[in-house]
């Protein structure tokens, strides 16, 4: 399984289609609003959501959405990286609601090596996410710091920090 790419392995206009999708559970967006301390009713309170809404449901948490989906582009966008640098746009384009299911994709608008480091380059993405009808609902756009082949050489390899196993030992107990 790919996990992120090297500067050299990203082409201009390429598209990375992330799979599997995600339905989004009324726990899941309950969760998010919990460990971020967002107590808006219209994503907690359903009699509130249904009373007094334009939407007469709950409204699943915008940027659990956004995490959702930069979470679902590390495999293919920035498994590799060494720092996703800016978020340089964020718009929340259609509601959630549970039991969405939620579909990302990434385009690449541009890319140029590091001006400070030669084993490292810049990669500008944008990233789209979609319900299972095909509508359109967050899309953002950010710059990543991804390392060369070289970088990846130099430092260990594609996973520097997994142990290899060991034999066991040929000394048995009795």
């Amino acid at each position: 399984m790919q996990f992120g790419r090297t500067y050299e392995e990203f082409e201009v206009g390429a598209v990375y289609k992330h799979w599997p999708g995600k339905t989004v559970t009324e726990y899941d967006d309950h969760l998010f609003c919990l460990l971020t301390m967002n107590h808006h009713p219209l994503h907690m309170d359903a009699n509130y959501a249904e009373s007094t809404t334009d939407f007469g449901k709950n409204v699943v948490v915008g940027n659990y959405i956004y995490s959702l989906l930069l979470g679902m582009s590390v495999p293919d966008v920035s498994g590799k990286a060494i720092a996703n640098l800016e978020i340089e746009s964020l718009r929340h384009v259609a509601p959630t609601f549970h039991g969405d299911t939620i579909y990302g994709e990434t385009t690449v608008l541009d890319k140029w090596p590091s001006k400070s480091k030669n084993d490292r380059g810049i990669v500008h993405v944008e990233t789209k996410g979609y319900k299972q009808d095909g509508t359109l609902v967050c899309v953002f756009r950010r710059k990543v710091m991804v390392p060369t082949e070289t970088y990846i050489k130099e430092r260990g390899g594609e996973q520097p920090g997994r142990p290899e196993p060991t034999a066991p030992s040929e000394k048995t107990e009795k």
